[in-house]
């Protein structure tokens, strides 16, 4: 399948120009449609190859009917609204509109032979739906990261115009820098005060009431408009009204940042589109369903890595005088305190050193990080490279003060300088990784991971805590932001 449909997407992506949104989004669609038809089609014949290698006798109705169901694959996904532009490049809402569409596909199949007694071999629904869903999401995987890195490249980028005032649209500039993959470039921008200075390199081409000329000027392809009370319910829909003609497509950022998903919905109310926002839920049904994942698998996980954390522990006995286990008071959920596990890294007397370097602390927050402590051993800065110096935590997880997904566990002395927003973190238990470390981990800013743990705690699911620890693999075997 690689050769098959990886490399003909790749080659037709090579040959849209950049300046063209809707000519690559037009071919990357075409290259979608056909890696999931390929991908249909491949299950089809490798559940009959298999029934025929195991002597089953395949009628030719039965292998045409195969390939009927193949072609409506598909039909399933765009169904499901796995070709819609929103979701090109969005991991987890491109997983949950494909895997909507399989289960369509494949509940319809199963009742419609049901209702007209039809004779269906139930490999087709038992075998062959089953595995293209599984194609299907390991083509869309390859395919999106293949994109994101052209993205990173400065290729298949969306020109946006933001509106609002300068803070705002600073920072969603340096959002979209920091997070080139989404496939989103600032290259103006209207303000309240009209033309004048540039926000950071970004030209300011007007007001409010120049939005549709800025567009035009710089042949963006969207506008984003960002929270602000001078633009009411009748000023956005003139500015729709505006852009229309252009098909300029119109993002608006709500008021509530960071609040995003299953929990956002539009609702009428009394001929108003109201949005609604659902409170987190920190009990119930969910949060048992994330104690008992935690603790199945972090224990299936501890029994396969007890051999070489051992090894582990030998080699830091060894090579360092001091234990093997560092343990560190740390803050949990509500404000609880409880005794960390580490292997050790650093020489033994870390934490009385660490006065005398306070005046060399890199972090611009209330923690303390150095990109070359001295205190570190040459085994420990391996172990913080590849974060192996957090297995331990495995025992927290399984003790139930930690999870294996949620914001960092902080210090007690970082706590006590938490403000009001900081201390939301605590609502939820901390995590062995979370989303700080797969987006940079020591390299943020400390607005920015506090941020990064606010989002976690406003929107945490088992899909969100399944999403984190795939991309946990590869930030760590990277090593990037480890020190």
């Amino acid at each position: 399948m690689r050769v098959g449909i990886e490399e003909p997407a790749v080659a037709l992506l090579d040959g849209v120009s950049r300046t063209a949104p809707s000519i690559w989004t037009r071919s990357y669609v075409r290259n979608l449609l056909a890696g999931d038809l390929a991908c249909a089609v491949i299950a089809c014949e490798t559940v009959i190859g298999t029934r025929l290698w195991f002597g089953a006798y395949i009628p030719g109705s039965e292998a045409l009917l195969g390939l009927v169901l193949a072609l409506a694959w598909p039909a399933a996904m765009a169904l499901g609204g796995a070709y819609r532009k929103r979701v090109h490049g969005e991991g987890t809402e491109e997983f949950r509109v494909v895997f909507n569409g399989g289960l369509g596909l494949t509940a319809a199949v199963a009742i419609g032979a049901y209702a007209t007694q039809t004779t269906i071999a139930r490999s087709f629904v038992m075998a062959m739906f089953p595995l293209a869903l599984l194609l299907t999401l390991f083509f869309r995987y390859r395919l999106r990261k293949r994109l994101h890195r052209l993205r990173q490249q400065g290729e298949y980028v969306r020109q946006m115009v933001a509106v609002g005032h300068r803070e705002a649209v600073l920072d969603l500039v340096l959002q979209f820098r920091r997070q080139p993959h989404h496939g989103m470039q600032v290259v103006a921008a209207c303000v309240p005060e009209g033309r004048g200075m540039d926000i950071d390199g970004i030209e300011v081409l007007g007001d409010f009431g120049e939005v549709a000329l800025a567009v035009a000027k710089v042949q963006a392809d969207s506008v984003a408009i960002l929270a602000c009370p001078e633009l009411d319910g009748t000023a956005l829909r003139r500015l729709a009204w505006s852009l229309e003609e252009g098909r300029t497509d119109l993002f608006v950022a709500p008021a509530l940042l960071d609040v995003a998903g299953p929990r956002i919905s539009i609702r009428p109310v009394a001929g108003m589109p109201l949005l609604h926002v659902e409170h987190p839920e920190f009990n119930g049904a969910k949060q048992f369903v994330k104690v008992l994942f935690d603790r199945v698998v972090g224990g299936l996980v501890l029994l396969a890595l007890a051999p070489p954390m051992l090894v582990i522990a030998a080699i830091i006995r060894s090579t360092s005088p001091g234990p093997a286990l560092f343990r560190q008071a740390r803050v949990g959920k509500g404000g609880v305190e409880f005794q960390v596990l580490k292997f050790r890294t650093m020489v033994n007397d870390a934490e009385r050193l660490k006065i005398e370097l306070l005046e060399n602390n890199e972090f611009d927050g209330v923690l303390f990080k150095m990109r070359k402590d001295p205190r570190i051993t040459r085994v420990g800065a391996f172990l913080r490279r590849y974060s192996l110096d957090e297995l331990p935590q495995l025992l927290n997880v399984m003790r139930g003060e930690m999870s294996l997904v949620g914001p960092r566990p902080p210090l007690p002395e970082e706590v006590r300088q938490y403000g009001e927003d900081v201390r939301r973190r605590l609502v939820v238990k901390p995590g062995m990784t979370g989303l700080w470390q797969v987006s940079g981990r020591s390299d943020l800013s400390w607005e920015e991971s506090v941020r990064l743990d606010l989002r976690y705690v406003e929107n945490w699911s088992l899909v969100l805590d399944l999403q984190i620890l795939w991309k946990t693999w590869s930030a760590v075997t990277g090593g990037e932001g480890a020190y």
